[in-house]
């Protein structure tokens, strides 16, 4: 676990690469790190490319205010993910226009609804499921995550976008740009007869990079 003032640091410089190449708009997003004493968050109506490290909110495991600004109102989901995946130390949630676009067509499978396009999507992310739509801030969307018992290091938000999470900042983020590019990839796909990956690349994958 890094330490504190790195991962403000690691924060704030994510979020404005994130920002500048598009993935989040205007005040749109959230992402938030592991530390030592509890979790730090970028504040509620923030924008992700103009944040400052002193400000950023710092919140207890059990989701207590210690410090800095007020914490964004999706606090519920990321402490959803830290509390049910082990793995979690970082979780990033964009409204990033593909993944959103996905998000709220009605064909979707929800239990996989990212289908193997490519090798990278099944290494990074894994299988991805969509829950249903619920308010953003509403403190009911932390139960959908909890139920899935920590199986999954991403979710869609029904016509909201994806949350995703990571061993570390890096990680998370690396993971958010890859379901990004595959949403991206199935959206230009969408009317043309696709080849995914057969279920024994896919078993294959999981063997070499067990992370997915």
């Amino acid at each position: 676990m890094i330490s504190e003032s790195e991962a403000r640091g690691e924060i704030v410089r994510l979020s404005k690469s994130l920002f500048d190449r598009g993935y989040s708009v205007g005040t749109a997003g959230n992402i938030s790190c592991l530390v030592e004493d509890g979790i730090l968050i970028t504040p509620t109506n923030s924008s992700l490319g103009f944040l400052d490290p002193d400000r950023l909110s710092k919140v207890s495991r059990d989701g207590r205010h210690l410090s800095g600004d007020k914490p964004s109102k999706e606090i519920f989901l990321h402490r959803a993910f830290y509390d049910s995946r082990a793995a979690a130390g970082a979780v990033v949630h964009l409204h990033s226009t593909y993944c959103t676009a996905l998000s709220c067509l009605a064909d979707l499978d929800p239990n996989d609804c990212i289908p193997p396009l490519t090798p990278y999507v099944v290494m990074r992310v894994g299988t991805v499921r969509l829950l249903p739509y619920t308010r953003p801030g509403d403190p009911g969307t932390a139960k959908l995550i909890l139920q899935l018992e920590g199986k999954f290091a991403a979710v869609l938000l029904g016509n909201h976008g994806p949350v995703v999470s990571g061993t570390s900042l890096q990680s998370a983020v690396a993971a958010a740009e890859e379901l990004e590019e595959t949403a991206k990839l199935l959206m230009m796909l969408r009317s043309l007869p696709v080849r995914l990956l057969g279920d024994q690349d896919v078993a294959d994958l999981r063997k070499h990079f067990p992370q997915a």
